[in-house]
């Protein structure tokens, strides 16, 4: 098969004959291929490493495949260096490309510790765990309090108040008010006064903890409501009336 292939070369390509024969002009083409058969080799040529004139042997398969591409026979032979290198730079490349698109994503639980009294606009900070920026200081994390409204409560600054509904009958001759408070306490509120509409009642410290002054609390604001009757007989708008002494 050696035989038919290099007949087919020389057939195709005359001037091969003579390179393949000559091995100067042969040594001359394996350096600096074709156009170096034209041109006059730079000084030094001949002292290489390969031999006493810079030979360095190559089958016919080498010898085909740079025109061709490849050998179509199957000879031995591997590819070129310059492959070699192209290909790993292009991956090195793309590897480095990637590389540098690539964004790490960190995962970090961020505990806060709400303190009894924090009010609503309380800011909590965390340095340096915000947003980052390529070549910039990390961005700070803050969180803002806010308050969910409840359903009997209403806070007012460190206190709290609470509406409260009495009836006619309690709000003239006295009772005691039941209030549950936020932590899980009832209050027995004694009631000794003649309640009137709008009128208030303030317990001292069962309010809300003030944060800046641990263990002080402000007061519970109490607002009561009368329950007016609908509707009354003769016979007790009489008794009221002279109960009154309207």
């Amino acid at each position: 098969p050696s035989y038919l292939f290099l007949n087919v070369l020389c057939l195709l390509f005359p001037s091969f004959l003579q390179v393949l024969s000559d091995p100067q002009k042969r040594a001359i083409y394996d350096q600096y291929g074709e156009e170096g058969l034209n041109e006059i080799p730079p000084s030094g040529f001949g002292n290489g490493p390969n031999g006493a004139n810079g030979f360095n042997s190559r089958n016919a398969e080498d010898i085909f495949a740079e025109f061709f591409g490849s050998s179509p026979f199957g000879f031995g032979g591997g590819p070129t260096g310059v492959g070699r290198s192209s290909s790993r730079f292009q991956s090195e490349s793309v590897a480095t490309a990637t590389n540098g698109m690539r964004q790490a994503q960190e995962t970090e639980i961020l505990t806060i510790d709400v303190k009894p009294g924090w009010k609503k606009g309380t800011k909590i900070t965390f340095p340096d765990k915000g947003n980052e920026q390529p070549n910039q200081q990390p961005a700070d994390l803050i969180f803002m309090i806010d308050e969910k409204p409840h359903n009997v409560y209403k806070r007012d600054g460190n206190d709290l108040m609470i509406h409260h509904r009495v009836t006619m009958a309690e709000a003239l001759g006295g009772t005691t008010a039941s209030i549950d408070t936020l932590d899980g306490r009832t209050l027995s509120v004694p009631v000794t006064d003649i309640v009137s509409p709008g009128y208030e009642l303030v317990v001292a410290r069962e309010g809300m903890p003030i944060a800046k002054e641990p263990g002080n609390r402000g007061d519970l604001i109490i607002k009561f409501e009368v329950k007016f009757p609908t509707k009354l007989t003769m016979e007790q708008r009489a008794g009221l009336k002279c109960f009154l002494g309207g």
